[in-house]
């Protein structure tokens, strides 16, 4: 059976038309009470200006996914082995996960700064600025899913006397595989947002760039363009995360 097999009608036409909607709702609120263009411009406005400067946005939408997927990466990648240390060794995940929790909730723009007076200003440090923004859930995920393996798994690997490495691929990485995906899809989200904040504070590029650029002149239009743009990389980013997870979750 293949992936399109398995995923009902509804779940993609039911988002489809709840946009469309949403859309058509707008539209309609701008017209009905003609509100001006500089508080909320009509979708029509926005199409406008995607469609009269395209490079603009190729071009800084192209930047942007740039630096979400390899900041991306090696946050979750990073995050990913060292949540395997973790779970795996026990006086690590004593001496390390107190810290891992509290640098979680600690603001990660609160490091921008010092990213900025390190690196200057650029892709680099863009990059850096999204990788500590992803690497923590991955971290946090990756730990709860290999330390969860059911009781009746680990009986069943000791009655057996199966090795180190078929027990890892066999039973562990397939059983922790959901807490993996959950902690990806939420550092896959994250990175969009990290990468807009990056713009914003340490990067000269990029559809954060354009987003702070058109609130400086008030161009509300170009702003929604560049979200717009925006919201489509993180769909899709997103959607590629759960079209790996139905092939290779055992409960999908």
């Amino acid at each position: 059976m293949s992936v399109t097999d398995r995923v009902p009608a509804a779940r993609v036409t039911l988002p489809i038309c709840a946009l469309m909607l949403c859309v058509f709702a707008w539209w309609a609120v701008v017209t009905t009470f003609a509100i001006p263009t500089f508080l909320l411009p009509s979708p029509v406005a926005v199409a406008a200006h995607l469609a009269d400067n395209p490079k603009l946005f190729v071009v800084n939408a192209m930047v942007t996914f740039e630096r979400i997927v390899v900041g991306g990466a090696v946050g979750i990648v990073s995050g990913f082995c060292l949540g395997i240390l973790v779970a795996r060794i026990l006086w690590f995940r004593r001496a390390l996960m107190p810290y891992l929790v509290t640098l979680r909730v600690l603001p990660t723009i609160a490091v921008a700064p010092l990213l900025l007076i390190y690196y200057g200003t650029g892709f680099t440090t863009g990059v850096i600025f999204v990788a500590l923004i992803t690497f923590f859930p991955m971290v946090v995920s990756t730990v709860a899913g290999f330390s969860t393996v059911p009781s009746e798994y680990r009986s069943l690997l000791e009655s057996v006397d199966a090795g180190a490495q078929n027990a890892f691929f066999h039973v562990r990485l397939p059983s922790a595989l959901p807490d993996v995906f959950a902690g990806l899809k939420q550092s896959v989200t994250l990175a969009v947002i990290g990468a807009v904040v990056a713009e914003w504070v340490v990067a000269t590029s990029g559809l954060g760039t354009v987003i702070l650029l058109a609130s400086e002149q008030v161009q509300p239009a170009l702003m929604l363009a560049a979200v717009a743009i925006l919201f489509v990389e993180g769909l899709t980013l997103y959607g590629a995360v759960t079209a790996v997870q139905r092939r290779v979750v055992w409960n999908e």
